[in-house]
């Protein structure tokens, strides 16, 4: 699948209630992480919005923003500011990170960035949302930018953990294995 088509533009692929739940996603992390691609590209807020829900139970005065961070250098007209800017490893912005009390971290992008963490084992847990939408070709942004696992033996491999409809959408979560087969702790 791809996250953008060739052009870049990337609004709308899914529904409503999947960036609702993306909203979700966002109150329920400590804080989240884009490249400064992402930013330069889409200038996200990276807020919490249309969530949650008037029939939720949850009272809207208590949900907070994540703590927005930035892989990279974010434009001084950036919407996200102010944000931690960060130049060093992914592993080295974990440690930092959970050194603040950070303990969910979600990466939300862009493909380079996803890269970056995936190749470093640093992946708990996958959330994706498909949508009904092919855009067909070689070209567009995919899931994961790099260089991608040589042989059969070093393909990523996760656990389905849920499914979820979301109106026309899909969500599927999916947690991470240890190179042995076991599933690995969340």
């Amino acid at each position: 699948g791809r996250t953008a088509a060739p052009d870049g533009t990337s609004r709308w692929i899914t529904g409503e209630e999947a960036r609702r739940d993306v909203h979700r996603l966002r109150a329920e992390s400590d804080a989240v992480l884009v490249g400064a691609g992402t930013v330069r590209a889409d200038d996200p807020a990276l807020t919490v919005r249309d969530w949650p829900g008037p029939d939720s139970g949850i009272d809207p005065a208590e949900v907070t923003d994540p703590r927005r961070v930035v892989l990279g250098h974010a434009p001084q007209d950036a919407r996200l500011h102010p944000c931690l800017e960060w130049h060093d490893t992914p592993a080295a912005l974990l440690d930092s990170l959970g050194a603040e009390g950070v303990v969910q971290l979600l990466v939300e992008g862009g493909a380079s960035v996803a890269h970056t963490f995936h190749a470093e084992g640093l992946v708990d847990q996958y959330t994706l949302y498909l949508a009904p939408a092919v855009f067909g070709g070689d070209d567009g942004t995919p899931l994961v930018r790099g260089p991608g696992a040589p042989t059969m033996a070093d393909v990523w491999r996760g656990d389905i953990d849920e499914v979820t409809r979301l109106g026309g959408d899909l969500r599927v979560d999916v947690v991470s294995k240890s190179r042995d087969g076991a599933r690995s702790p969340r």
